[in-house]
């Protein structure tokens, strides 16, 4: 699976599961543009991984619901690696654990609106140069949970269906352009937004699941890079479970 010659944008790259993504691209000798909003640090982190393993890489700050620091972003990215061949958008707002009746709407609003404008924004910053070289690949980082909620999670769960449904509307919309449109849905993954889930959780998770285990970040990165490779080419509008046999479709 190489991706030499191509340009990787990964939206909130600086850790998780979005840090795996960029990491494995960059592996496969994709130049990646790692995005962060506020952990210059950590996304400088994945940068050096990537240069150490022998790929080219750059930070590149945004945050993602701002329109025009987005479109700054993507045009840094352009500037300094190319046009580009591949968006993984990935960066999401916090998860607030509680149940309906106990969220306030600027919680619930927050959440939701705030998320799928980390998911607008970046795309109609560089779908434009996709259609113009009529070639491209996006992939949406989306949840189990957006098809069998959990408790606690219908704000979660309320965005990442709205994801799932703006990633099938783009591959109808941009398949005539030869650009590729899929959704990745992790299970139980752990990573700094989970952390805070209760050992005996994820352990039950673990034993309910065919493959006897929750989910690592190079889990989910393993499938984005298939589903972006040549040997997909004829894959989009896909909806890829990455639980371990938890949802099966």
């Amino acid at each position: 699976m190489d991706l030499k010659g191509q340009v990787a944008l990964v939206t909130g790259a600086s850790r998780g599961i979005g840090a795996a993504i960029a990491v494995l691209l960059g592996k496969h000798n994709a130049r990646v543009a790692v995005n962060y909003a506020k952990s210059k640090d950590k996304a400088d982190q994945v940068v050096e991984t990537i240069k150490n393993e022998g790929g080219q890489a750059i930070a590149v700050q945004a945050d993602v619901r701002d329109n025009s620091a987005v479109k700054t972003m993507v045009e840094t990215t352009i500037k300094e690696l190319g046009p580009i061949d591949i968006l993984i958008l990935n960066a999401g707002a916090d998860v607030p654990w509680k149940a309906f009746m106990a969220l306030t709407f600027e919680e619930f609003e927050n959440k939701v609106m705030g998320e799928l404008k980390g998911f607008f924004f970046p795309a109609q910053a560089v779908i434009p140069q996709m259609i113009e070289r009529k070639k491209g690949c996006i992939v949406g980082i989306s949840s189990g949970l957006s098809r069998h909620p959990g408790f606690g999670f219908s704000a979660h769960t309320t965005v990442k269906s709205g994801v799932d449904g703006l990633m099938k509307s783009l591959a109808l919309e941009l398949g005539p352009h030869g650009i590729r449109v899929n959704t990745v849905a992790p299970g139980l993954t752990i990573t700094d937004a989970t952390s805070w889930l209760p050992k005996e959780r994820i352990e039950g998770t673990a034993k309910a699941t065919p493959l006897g285990r929750v989910g690592q970040p190079d889990d989910i990165a393993g499938a984005v890079l298939m589903l972006v490779s040549d040997e997909a080419k004829f894959v989009t509008g896909a909806y890829l479970p990455v639980s371990g046999g938890v949802q099966m479709i």
